[in-house]
């Protein structure tokens, strides 16, 4: 991160101290613009809450609410341990929107949300052949070996699900594929967990995974758009079997594994 905006020269400082009662707001007021004028870029690091209120001339409190506001605005990213770091905004963005949509009407919502996966993976995965760089095969591979030793597991195994598919996403390059795929995928993380239950779905799982792992290695396109066709199948089927099993969920729903 470009840590210059934070430790300017002492005679012409950068940010303005605030001194008004609604502190936070004007935090969050002159970080947005930073953003807007691309000073600060997605995944950036912010300095830690104690430099920050020093920056600002403020309490860590009204930083620490200043965070929170631009985590709401899906701004910035805050993990426990590393620090809160610049975010891509159009992900959160189309996530409450995706998410408001699911509320609104959970049977076409999901159905729906089913059919746009089924449009955008098989051809992400041809996509991303021709572009992938090894750091991301090198991604892809270890999640394939995480669900290997995770079939009991479905937390890790869900989390490594996410990383290979969002892997794909980033080799092709495409901001906006990223963004709308991490959108979806994130939504449907509980659901996923369902999916997990059914017997045998986690391995059916890794089949087709390995599958689309061996076709992007070998940088053919339409194997990979293939693999991802009949991996999306299988997740449709292993989704109405966990439909089926749970007399309270209802209506058959689509999958939700990715």
């Amino acid at each position: 991160m470009n840590r210059e905006i934070f430790a300017p020269p002492a005679d012409k400082p950068v940010y303005k101290a605030v001194r008004t009662s609604r502190l936070y707001e004007q935090i969050v007021q002159q970080i947005e613009d930073s953003i807007l004028k691309g000073v600060l870029k997605p995944g950036d690091q912010l300095p830690a809450e104690r430099e920050l209120a020093q920056n600002f001339g403020v309490s860590r409190t009204a930083v620490r609410e200043a965070v929170k506001a631009l985590r709401e605005k899906g701004l910035v990213e805050a993990y426990s341990g590393r620090g809160t770091f610049i975010t891509n905004g159009t992900s959160q963005a189309i996530r409450q929107s995706l998410d408001l949509m699911i509320r609104i009407g959970q049977q076409e919502g999901s159905a729906h949300l089913a059919e746009l996966r089924l449009i955008l993976e098989p051809e992400i995965a041809a996509l991303a052949v021709g572009r992938i760089e090894e750091q991301l095969l090198a991604t892809m591979r270890e999640a394939v070996a995480t669900m290997d030793r995770s079939l009991n597991d479905p937390d890790a195994y869900i989390e490594a699900d996410l990383d290979f598919h969002l892997a794909l996403a980033e080799a092709a390059a495409n901001p906006l594929v990223l963004s709308l795929l991490d959108s979806i995928v994130g939504l449907l993380r509980e659901q996923r967990m369902k999916i997990f239950q059914v017997d045998g779905g986690p391995e059916r799982g890794q089949f087709h995974h390995k599958r689309i792992l061996a076709a992007t290695e070998a940088r053919d396109p339409e194997k990979a758009r293939s693999a991802m066709r009949e991996h999306l199948a299988q997740v449709r089927e292993d989704s109405e079997g966990s439909s089926a099993e749970d007399p309270l969920s209802g209506p058959a729903q689509q999958s939700t594994e990715v």
